[in-house]
């Protein structure tokens, strides 16, 4: 390979995002864990930090939204309950949302849409940065039905090291985790439901509409004209121990 070859190339390495290099379909083993102690933020996270790998929701497709906020995440069962962990790095937090069902995608927001049986109907679980869950279950976007706010509320357990209480906007550079624990009880339209060996279809996603840097990133690609979550045809793989 000669100099003026290998300049060139070097010229344009920096054009290319490096998430775009991701395989077209990605995908988790989900590893088995046993928490004995009781369940909270320090305990799940200890157990996840030692027993799983760290995923990154990185990949970006539209340029109309280039912002692109560092966020990881951690995920686990132990056959009745999926464990899951979040890291955010951003430049601004916003939560207005404090009640189940709402618009929580508007405010600093992670998300876990899940097909369980790969039979095509999801469930879009949907957390603003202090833990206030939307939850919803079919088959495209146009078709949702919600998972009661009740069962969401005595079910679904989180915790965020931004607290709970609701806030505007603040704008700096923020790092937040949240450690989420989700029973396959809430999984009301498959009964039944058990972790251990399943194979599922899912995606991890971060949005922020209503920030003043308003994003949208996915752990699989999904290539749509513009932003699109409610696309299982761009999920990923997880694979349950």
């Amino acid at each position: 390979m000669n100099k003026p070859f290998i300049i060139h190339l070097l010229l344009f390495l920096p054009l290319f995002n490096c998430s775009n290099m991701k395989t077209e379909t990605q995908s988790i083993v989900v590893p088995k864990i046993s928490i004995t102690d009781r369940l909270d933020f320090e305990n799940v996270s200890k157990v996840l930090e030692k027993n799983t790998t760290l995923n990154t929701v990185d990949w970006w497709e539209w340029e109309k939204f280039p912002y692109q906020p560092e966020v990881h995440f951690r995920i686990a069962h132990n056959d009745s309950l999926l464990f899951l962990k979040y890291y955010v790095k951003e430049e601004h937090i916003l939560a207005r949302q404090t009640q189940p069902n709402t618009a929580v995608h508007r405010d600093s927001c992670v998300e876990f849409f899940v097909d369980p049986l790969q039979d095509g109907n999801y469930y879009n679980f949907e957390f603003n940065c202090i833990g206030t869950t939307h939850l919803a279950y079919g088959p495209d976007r146009k078709e949702r039905t919600f998972v009661p706010a009740d069962k969401i509320e005595s079910e679904i357990k989180t915790w965020s090291t931004l607290g709970k209480n609701a806030f505007e906007e603040k704008s700096g550079i923020f790092e937040w985790e949240m450690v989420i624990v989700i029973p396959s009880s809430i999984f009301s339209h498959n009964e039944g439901l058990r972790f251990s060996k399943l194979i599922s279809n899912a995606n991890f996603y971060k949005c922020g509409d209503d920030t003043s840097k308003r994003h949208y990133l996915s752990w699989n690609p999904v290539k749509t004209p513009n932003p699109d979550f409610h696309r299982p045809e761009y999920f990923g793989v997880l694979k349950f121990e």
